[in-house]
C-alpha cells in the first residue's frame, strides 16, 4: 500500500506545499526528485525539512501579533479602530463566513487550517523518516525528531484553541491512493485531541533541553512542551468544555458525522485535578521565574527612579520574592514587552517565536498604537472597562468601578486633575499637569499599559527634539482626538504595552521601532493556570508528574494556590489577596479571572478565556465605554465622563464560540462537521 512515507519528495511537495512559502534557497532540490532515503541521510536537507516545519507556526499561526492575522489579540479589552467597517470582534454579523473562512480578508488569510495541517504534514513525515539518518548524530537526532513532535503537537494546539475539535491524522500517515470517500476522517472529540496534543508533548519534553543557546531562542525546549500541555488540559476543564451549563444548548450541536458530542457534557473534576498536575510539572522544573528589575533610587526620563507602591507590613520591606522592597515594579512588567530583555535574558519567557513575527507582527501593532506626533496610525485602544480593572496603588478598586454596567460598589468616579503644583511637589507621580485624576494613584501594570489621556510619550528616536516627551491628549481638535478620518480612539484611551520609549513611526519607518519578543507562553500564565485549577478542586486526587517519576496529591490548598497568585501580585506592587478571598471559590475565581485580564492583556488570552470560562455571552455582550471623545479640551470635565462608544458595537452569538471550517474543507472530507451557526455549503 503506497503512504506518503514513501513517496518522492517531488509528490511531497506537490500535495504539501501549495500556496506556501518555498522553504528551500534552491529549486534544484525539488527538481532532483530525491528519495526521501536520500534527502533525510543529508544534514541540509535534515535541516531545511524541520525549519519547514517550523515555517508555517509565524502569520497566521503566530500567538501574537498585530491584528491583521491576530485578531483574537482583541476582546473586551482591546480595539482597533481602523477596521470599523471590516472588521469588530465584538460584532457577530462583521463575523463574516466568506471575509474570514474563505481567505477574502484583505490583509491575508486568517483561515489557519491549512497552514496548520501542512505543518502537521511535514513534521509527521520528519518524525517517521529521521530515525533511518546516519548523517547526524544520536542526539542531534533525538533532539531534531522531538522538535518536530513539539511543532506537530502545537498545530494542533493552535486548531483546537480556534476552531474546537479537529480530526487527528494517523501517525503512518494516509494511501493517497484511496478514494476520497476512504480518505475522509471525522472530528475526534475535545478530550481526545487534549489527550493526543499531551501525550505527544510527554514524548517531545523527554529529548528537549532545559535550555537553548542565545542562537535557538525560537526552538522549544522541555519547558515548552509542558507549559502547552499545561494550557491545553486548562482548557479542557474550563467550563465550555467540561460539563459547563451556559452553552449546552451549543455542545448539544458540536457533534461529529455520528451526532456524537464533541465536547463534554458531563461535569468531571479530575479533569482540574490534572490541569493543576501538569502546571505544577513546569513549576518543579526549577527553570522558570518572573523577570524583575532592580529599583532606582534615581534614573532617567525614560527610566525614571523607582516609585515604592503604599506602605505596606507585609511586603514593603522584604526583598523580591518576599516583598518589593529591591524592585521596580512598573519597570518589571514595561521591560517584559518593549524589547528591552532579550529572550535569552528572560526567565519568565517559556515559549517565543522570537522577533519572526512576518508583516504582522508585534512591532506592526505598536505602529497602530502609537499617536500622530509619531507617525502612528492612533486606532488601537483599550475599553473602559479594561482601564477600570486595573487595581487602585493600594489594592482597592478604582472609585466607580463597572457603574456603568450597573454591578460596581456604588462609589462614584473621581473629579479634578493633576495642576502644575501637584508635578512640583511630586504628588501623583507619573501623571502629568492636565490629567485627570481617575488615573492617579493606580497599579505600577496600568501606567506600563495604559495610555490614558495626557500620558506621555516618550518618542526618544524622533529626529526632532521638540517632537520627544510629548504629552498626548485625546479630546476633540488636539490632533490625537476625534476627527473625520480613522485616526482617533474610540474610548479615548490608549494602549501602551509593547511601546518602547525609543519607538516611533517617523517618516513610516518601521526600523524606528524597537524589535518585540513575541510572548507565546509566560511563566505568569502557567501560575495562574496552577492557581485557578486548584480552586475548583474539592476532593484530593493522585496525578502522576509528566514523566512518572513521582505521583503529585492534588488538592484545594492555600498555601499552594498563593505559589500560582502572591509572586504575580508582589511583582506589580499588590499585596496578596485576603485570606476570605482564598477562602471563597467564588471571589476567588473572579479575582483569578481579574488578574489573567490584566497580567496578560494583549497576549491573545482573553479572547479565549471569556470564551473557556463561559463569561463570553456576559460579557461580550455588554456595551463598550470609553471616554466621550467628543468633547474638547475646554470641556474634560465632560470628556471625563464614561459613555457608550458610539464606534463600536458588542454582542455574542453562541457561534462565537469557535471559527468556522471552510466549506472547501467540508467539501474534501465528507466526514467533517461544521461548527453550529456557520454555514455548512454556499
Amino acid at each position: 500500500m503506497k503512504k506518503i512515507t514513501s513517496i518522492s519528495i517531488f509528490i511531497v511537495v506537490v500535495t504539501l506545499f501549495i500556496s506556501c512559502k518555498k522553504y528551500l534557497d534552491n529549486d534544484q532540490f525539488f527538481k532532483d526528485r530525491l528519495t526521501l532515503e536520500k534527502s533525510f541521510n543529508n544534514e541540509v536537507y535534515i535541516e531545511e525539512w524541520l525549519a519547514n516545519s517550523y515555517s508555517y507556526l509565524t502569520g497566521i499561526n503566530a500567538d501574537v501579533g498585530s491584528k491583521g492575522f491576530q485578531p483574537f489579540n482583541f476582546g473586551d479589552d482591546m480595539y482597533y479602530g481602523d477596521r470599523d467597517g471590516a472588521y469588530d470582534p465584538q460584532n457577530a454579523n462583521s463575523l463574516d463566513y466568506n471575509k474570514f473562512s474563505l481567505g477574502n480578508y484583505k490583509e491575508g488569510d486568517v483561515q489557519s487550517w491549512i497552514p496548520c495541517y501542512q505543518g502537521i504534514r511535514s513534521a509527521s513525515i520528519f518524525i517517521q523518516n529521521i530515525d533511518q539518518s546516519t548523517a547526524i548524530s544520536a542526539d542531534k537526532k533525538a533532539d531534531y525528531k522531538a522538535q518536530a513532535r513539539f511543532v506537530r503537537a502545537y498545530y494542533y494546539w493552535l486548531l483546537l484553541r480556534k476552531y474546537g475539535p479537529v480530526p487527528i491524522l494517523p501517525d503512518n500517515g494516509i494511501d493517497y491512493t484511496e478514494s476520497y470517500a476512504d480518505l475522509a476522517l471525522p472530528r475526534n472529540s475535545y478530550d481526545q485531541c487534549a489527550e493526543y496534543i499531551g501525550r505527544e508533548m510527554v514524548l517531545a519534553a523527554k529529548n528537549l533541553p532545559q535550555n537553548r543557546g542565545q542562537l535557538d531562542v525560537a526552538r522549544p525546549t522541555k519547558g515548552a512542551a509542558l507549559a502547552t500541555r499545561a494550557k491545553v488540559f486548562l482548557y479542557a476543564a474550563s467550563p465550555l468544555m467540561n460539563g459547563g451549563k451556559i452553552s449546552m444548548d451549543y455542545k448539544t450541536k458540536l457533534v461529529d458525522d455520528k451526532g456524537n458530542p464533541l465536547l463534554s457534557i458531563v461535569y468531571d473534576e479530575q479533569k482540574w485535578a490534572r490541569a493543576a498536575a501538569a502546571a505544577k510539572d513546569v513549576m518543579q522544573l526549577g527553570v522558570y521565574s518572573l523577570f524583575v528589575s532592580p529599583s532606582k533610587s534615581s534614573g532617567t526620563i525614560t527610566h525614571p527612579a523607582t516609585i515604592a507602591p503604599p506602605y505596606n507590613a507585609e511586603f514593603s520591606d522584604k526583598p523580591w520574592p518576599e516583598g518589593w522592597a529591591n524592585i521596580d515594579p512598573f519597570d518589571s512588567y514595561r521591560a517584559l514587552f518593549d524589547g528591552e530583555v532579550p529572550a535569552s535574558s528572560n526567565p519568565e519567557l517559556i515559549f517565543t517565536r522570537g522577533q519572526n513575527q512576518s508583516s504582522e507582527g508585534i512591532n506592526v501593532m505598536v505602529v497602530h498604537q502609537l499617536p500622530r506626533i509619531a507617525s502612528g496610525w492612533n486606532t488601537h485602544g483599550l475599553t473602559l472597562k479594561q482601564c477600570d480593572a486595573y487595581y487602585m496603588s493600594d489594592g482597592s478598586n478604582v472609585p466607580g468601578k463597572d457603574i456603568q454596567y450597573g454591578r460596581g460598589d456604588g462609589s462614584q468616579r473621581v473629579g479634578g486633575f493633576v495642576t502644575d503644583d501637584d508635578v512640583k511637589n511630586g504628588k501623583y507621580k507619573p501623571l502629568a499637569s492636565g490629567v485627570s485624576l481617575q488615573f492617579a494613584n493606580r497599579e505600577p501594570r496600568f501606567y506600563a499599559s495604559v495610555g490614558y489621556n495626557g500620558s506621555v510619550w516618550h518618542l526618544t528616536n524622533e529626529s526632532q527634539v521638540n517632537n520627544r516627551e510629548k504629552q498626548v491628549f485625546y479630546y476633540r481638535g488636539s490632533g490625537n482626538g476625534y476627527t473625520n478620518t480613522m485616526f482617533w480612539l474610540r474610548t479615548g484611551i490608549g494602549v501602551m504595552k509593547y511601546v518602547n520609549p525609543m519607538d516611533t513611526y517617523e517618516n513610516g519607518s518601521i526600523a524606528k521601532v524597537v524589535p518585540k519578543y513575541e510572548p507565546a507562553i509566560r511563566y505568569a500564565d502557567i501560575l495562574l493556570a496552577y492557581a485557578e485549577s486548584l480552586n475548583e478542586i474539592n476532593g484530593s486526587f493522585s496525578i502522576p508528574s509528566w514523566d512518572s517519576s513521582t505521583v503529585y496529591s492534588i488538592s484545594k490548598n492555600i498555601g499552594e494556590m498563593r505559589k500560582g497568585i502572591r509572586p504575580i501580585r508582589i511583582r506589580a506592587g499588590l499585596p496578596d489577596y485576603s485570606e476570605a478571598t482564598y477562602g471563597n471559590v467564588t471571589q476567588l475565581r473572579a479575582a483569578i479571572k481579574r488578574e489573567r485580564q490584566i497580567e496578560l492583556l494583549g497576549e491573545q488570552e482573553r479572547y479565549y478565556d471569556l470564551r473557556r470560562w463561559e463569561d463570553a455571552a456576559t460579557e461580550l455582550a455588554l456595551p463598550i465605554y470609553g471616554y466621550n471623545t467628543l468633547m474638547t479640551a475646554s470641556q474634560r470635565d465632560l470628556f471625563h465622563q464614561p459613555v457608550a462608544a458610539f464606534a463600536l458595537q458588542s454582542t455574542f452569538a453562541p457561534k462565537m464560540y469557535f471559527w468556522p471550517i471552510a466549506i472547501d474543507e467540508l467539501r474534501r472530507d465528507s466526514r467533517l462537521t461544521q461548527n453550529p451557526g456557520w454555514q455548512t455549503y454556499k
